[in-house]
């Protein structure tokens, strides 16, 4: 269920998400306003709760952070390999052209990137902190946030 308490890990992985979309506001790929306007507002819906509840959540356990070193902690460090993925994945897209191809790509096999790497960087933290908060919100985001990527995927090719 949880222990309540701060958790750091829960706040490096918010940074490691928010920074690299704080700087994409200044770098949006052309055309990307003409696309939000036709989102799905029941994928808009769960986006927005799921955000709200996994940036919560991922804050207010201190399940995630990190205890003894054993082999549970794999699920940490994969977790922590797609974030790194996500960040190599955001440096690439600065680095080139800021189209909506671009941006909506895949990288390193993995569909809509910017999208689903954190997602399921997420969820295996929450099989790490063994918390069910987590995995519930991480689902009602992905639900949401994936689904409105793959949208905007399908209206570009």
């Amino acid at each position: 269920m949880g222990h309540f308490g701060f958790s750091y890990v829960g706040c490096i992985y918010l940074l490691m998400l928010f920074i690299p979309n704080i700087i994409w506001t200044k770098n949006r790929p052309e055309g990307y306003e003409s696309f939000v306007i036709k989102e799905n507002k029941t994928l808009l819906l769960f986006e927005r709760v799921g955000q709200v509840c996994v940036t919560c959540v991922a804050l207010i356990f201190s399940d995630f952070n990190i205890g003894s070193i054993n082999l549970w902690s794999f699920w940490l460090v994969i977790s922590f390999v797609l974030m790194l993925f996500y960040e190599i994945n955001w440096i690439r897209y600065f680095k080139g052209k800021h189209t909506l191809k671009s941006f909506y790509g895949s990288f390193c096999g993995f569909p809509v990137a910017s999208a689903s790497l954190p997602i399921m960087a997420f969820l295996l933290l929450s099989i790490y902190g063994k918390v069910i908060w987590l995995f519930v919100s991480v689902i009602v985001l992905g639900v949401g946030h994936i689904g409105i990527h793959l949208q905007h995927l399908k209206a570009i090719k």
